[in-house]
């Protein structure tokens, strides 16, 4: 007799023979016992995982003598004739070369017949879904009441491509893959009836190369007899698959884990060296970190994992070395690099560039955590002074001030919390302003800050005959307004000022320093936020216009309240030169008052005990940044 390959030779013969589908071979068996035998079934899977195998164990069943029996005896002659494919009343047909609606045709002139020796006439057609929309719409009329010695058995890996039509005319079985550890005791059943002498390890390698199909499992067993002989080891397995070892795995994952970038790129330059497959690798890596977070989540629970008792050891301790958000972190990063490695032009350096990213990944802080630990040290005393403080004073004839530019304001919304936007805005708003400036300075009072245009208090202003200072109330207000609904436009109108106001028009203006926001700020989308917003306010019938306008000399910013204010020095009230300011040319009621840019030190900020417990919490450094 002529050699036979393994997955023919040991091809289930039986329903008990089947391997890892009991969910089908069991509801078949159901059906024979208890006499409801359907005329149309589907079975879907995998390739390799036994869609065909179980249609020809199935039919036997049907045909066998003295049948329909779930169980029959190996020598019984009709189920042999099936085995070996000499069975007038079982065909076999190939859905790939029998497509066309010539071929449905004359099966359905073939089915009108009855069997030549048996109880049903069956039609196995394997990858139906390669038949055309015509075949498949003649085959339905047939297919839903075909002769009641008529069977149908349909085989196919992509069930998507069936027609409803036809799907629902069939009882659907969906076959599932293999797992590993049920691969791995057949081969070895095969491997000791053969008398080869194979590790577990090895069969491991199989399984994992098999991913779930027993046809693909035997073949390699079959291939690795013919190169290694009657002896296998596990890098016979991985040089044919170019898999890395699982020793290998688990340590480029031990490496990523504790953030040894020097020995997972030696680790990975290794691999690469000896010819591995890199997109396979990057997929086992993500296969592991994917088990290592359901042991994590599910407490241990290895019902959930298809994996060996020396991987779950492992698991075990990697568990207890990282958080499960840092998990899915990792595991955001090498999914990434899966769908885009196929694209890179180099996969050695894109994959490297994955793993830096991963470690990075693994110790990285969400702006969110970080911002509320401040808060949490600041609520124990942390150092941080606590409780508000007095509203710092108001100044006059301001330095024009330009604050932190668009790109910087939306790229922080997109990164950061909304709170850590406005402690950023606030920021930004003392930094920009110079040393020697008479500007105010903006401050933050918790998390959050707040830097408004406002008229001057009667203090320090006193209101023109055009009513400016009105103009500039309703102009506080509607920034406000504003503020609530888009804080990135307020960012803008924090560079801007009132010009006038009638019964119909608000004219904003911009100074030329920031003429060129007035293209950027002039839109459709942001008039009508404007227009609501005053309206709001009780001015009805009102319309927005931006132009190009300096802004009033004595005009200011005033910052909201802080917890700790800075030290604030004003100068003696100047009188105003004759002429000035009507006949007496005297000074206005309120003289000018200039503010002070805060006194920093650049050691107590460091020696700052808020500071520093923030430093020892998130292992961060004090750096300078210059513009």
């Amino acid at each position: 007799m002529s050699y036979q390959v393994i997955a023919r030779k040991y091809r289930p013969q039986r329903f008990s023979e089947v391997v890892g589908q009991e969910h089908v071979t069991q509801t078949l068996s159901n059906a024979i016992n208890s006499n409801r035998i359907a005329h149309a079934y589907l079975f879907v899977g995998p390739r390799g995982t036994g869609k065909t195998t179980i249609a020809r164990i199935f039919a036997k069943c049907l045909n066998c003598t003295g049948g329909p029996k779930a169980d029959f005896p190996d020598d019984d002659p009709k189920a042999n004739e099936i085995t070996e494919g000499r069975s007038m009343d079982v065909l076999e047909i190939d859905g790939a070369s029998n497509r066309g609606i010539e071929e449905i045709r004359e099966l359905r002139e073939t089915v009108k017949y009855a069997p030549a020796g048996s109880k049903y006439k069956i039609y196995i057609i394997d990858e139906v879904h390669m038949l055309t929309k015509e075949a498949f719409n003649a085959l339905l009329k047939t297919l839903e009441e075909p002769p009641e010695h008529v069977k149908f058995m349909f085989a196919t890996t992509e069930p998507e491509k069936v027609l409803p039509t036809i799907l629902s005319r069939c009882q659907r079985f969906d076959l599932r893959r293999i797992p590993s550890g049920l691969i791995v005791k057949h081969l070895g059943e095969i491997a000791a009836k053969e008398g080869v002498q194979i590790d577990d390890a090895a069969l491991y390698a199989i399984a994992r190369g098999a991913e779930g199909g027993m046809r693909d499992a035997e073949s390699t067993l079959d291939q690795l007899i013919s190169f290694c002989g009657n002896k296998i080891q596990e890098s016979d397995v991985l040089s044919m698959f170019g898999l890395a070892a699982r020793a290998q795995l688990l340590a480029l994952a031990t490496n990523i884990l504790s953030g040894d970038a020097s020995a997972a790129l030696r680790e990975l330059n290794e691999l690469a060296r000896n010819g591995k497959d890199l997109s396979r690798l990057l997929s086992d890596l993500l296969g592991h970190f994917r088990n290592l977070m359901i042991f994590q989540f599910s407490k241990g629970d290895l019902a959930l994992l298809d994996i060996s008792e020396a991987e779950a050891n492992t698991l075990a301790q990697q568990a207890q070395e990282i958080s499960g958000d840092a998990i899915t972190r990792i595991m955001e990063v090498l999914a990434d690099a899966e769908g885009r490695l196929r694209d890179a032009a180099s996969k050695k350096i894109f994959l490297e560039i994955s793993l830096l990213k991963a470690i990075e990944a693994r110790n990285a802080v969400s702006i969110d955590s970080v911002l509320k630990k401040l808060n949490e040290i600041r609520g124990n005393g942390g150092g941080a002074p606590s409780g508000p403080a007095p509203a710092a004073p108001r100044a006059s004839a301001p330095t024009p001030q330009r604050s932190a530019s668009p790109v910087a304001h939306q790229a922080a919304e997109k990164s950061f919390s909304p709170a850590a936007v406005s402690f950023i805005k606030a920021e930004a708003a003392v930094s920009t302003t110079p040393a020697t400036s008479s500007a105010p300075v903006a401050l933050a009072t918790g998390s959050a800050a707040a830097v408004l245009d406002e008229p001057l208090p009667a203090a320090l202003a006193e209101p023109d005959q055009n009513g400016s200072n009105e103009l500039e109330g309703i102009w506080s207000q509607l920034v406000e307004a504003v503020g609530r609904v888009s804080p990135f436009m307020k960012t803008y109108l924090l560079e801007s000022h009132p010009v006038a106001m009638n019964r119909s028009v608000f004219t904003i203006g911009f100074d030329p320093e920031f003429k060129d926001h007035l293209s950027l700020v002039d839109t459709a989308k942001n008039r009508t936020i404007l227009e609501t917003k005053i309206r709001e306010m009780g001015h009805r019938d009102m319309s927005i216009r931006f132009v190009q306008s300096e802004a009033p000399a004595g005009r200011v910013r005033v910052a909201a309240p802080v917890e700790s204010p800075p030290e604030v020095e004003f100068s003696a009230p100047s009188p105003r030169t004759n002429g000035s300011n009507g006949a007496n040319g005297h000074a206005p009621a309120a003289a000018s008052a200039q503010v002070a840019a805060p006194k920093f030190s650049k050691e107590d900020f460091k020696n700052d005990p808020l500071i520093k417990k923030a430093l020892e919490i998130f292992k961060g450094t004090i750096v300078e940044v210059r513009a």
